[in-house]
């Protein structure tokens, strides 16, 4: 799988890192992940009129999708409310390979050889292993973490057989499930009222850019994830989506100058030898 899909799947791991890190760094997260969901949506409202429409059979799943990814936004909102990113990001990340894998195996069937099941051991090990590593550890904010991973393994299982459904079309699969983001404003203005979503516009513009530009960037993110969903095996394709804890982990040293403990490094090392498990 490793060669093309996988080094797709390896970019996409470094545009989800980066989105994460535009989120965290706005002090509303609630606020930011709803713009953010506004520059999803609309992208995704433009795309529908060039995109075929997918195959009936795939059509429960996108809706299921869309429904569970309103369900992941805000458990990844209250995550970063109950944790700091170093800890509630590669909990969430590092649970859900081996939950996409046995969700794969038990609803889509699909086998998985000792190798990659190796694999996924190890990136999912070493990114638990980054987040716990000489932290304080909260017990509400790993719970928090933890039912995102979950969130993020069930709607990657309902996508993985949705696709495949679609007739080939994971472009307009992608387009269609990411209509359900207009829901994220609706329920915003619902607990806050809608000025509370407008005013930023006027006091914060350069907060609400990034947002937007977070956005787009997490479409593309999870447009090739889905792509790569198509062929490749679930367990695989979401262990190497989640080594994007380790991009971060780099882009923390080499750009923000943060240190980064011999244990860390270490946890780097066996997340990427597990995706080299992966590609083989």
């Amino acid at each position: 799988m490793f060669s093309y899909t996988g080094g797709v799947v390896l970019v996409a791991a470094l545009l989800h890192a980066s989105w994460n890190a535009m989120l965290h760094g706005n002090r509303d997260r609630f606020l930011s992940m709803t713009w953010m969901s506004i520059a999803i949506a609309s992208v995704a409202t433009l795309a529908i009129g060039f995109a075929p429409l997918p195959a009936a059979a795939a059509w429960p799943y996108i809706v299921a999708s869309g429904l569970v990814h309103i369900a992941y936004n805000a458990s990844l909102v209250r995550s970063y409310r109950r944790g700091d990113l170093a800890q509630a990001y590669p909990v969430a990340r590092g649970s859900s390979p081996v939950l996409v894998t046995l969700g794969a195996a038990l609803f889509a069937h699909e086998a998985i050889g000792p190798l990659h099941g190796l694999g996924v051991a190890m990136v999912s090990g070493g990114i638990v292993s980054l987040a716990l590593d000489g932290r304080h550890v909260s017990r509400d904010g790993v719970l928090a973490a933890l039912t995102t991973g979950a969130t993020i393994a069930v709607y990657t299982v309902i996508d993985g057989i949705g696709v495949r459904l679609s007739g080939g079309h994971a472009f307009a699969y992608t387009a269609w499930m990411f209509l359900f983001y207009w829901l994220m404003p609706l329920l915003f203005g619902a607990m806050r009222g809608f000025a509370a979503l407008w005013t930023p516009l006027r006091a914060a513009p350069m907060a609400v850019a990034s947002s937007l530009a977070g956005g787009i960037v997490s479409i593309a993110a999870y447009g090739i994830v889905i792509w790569a969903l198509q062929s490749g095996a679930m367990g695989a394709v979401s262990a190497l989506r989640e080594t994007s804890v380790v991009f971060a982990v780099l882009i923390g040293r080499v750009i923000l100058r943060e240190t980064v403990s011999g244990k860390r490094w270490a946890a780097c090392i066996v997340v990427a030898a597990g995706a080299v498990c992966l590609g083989i």
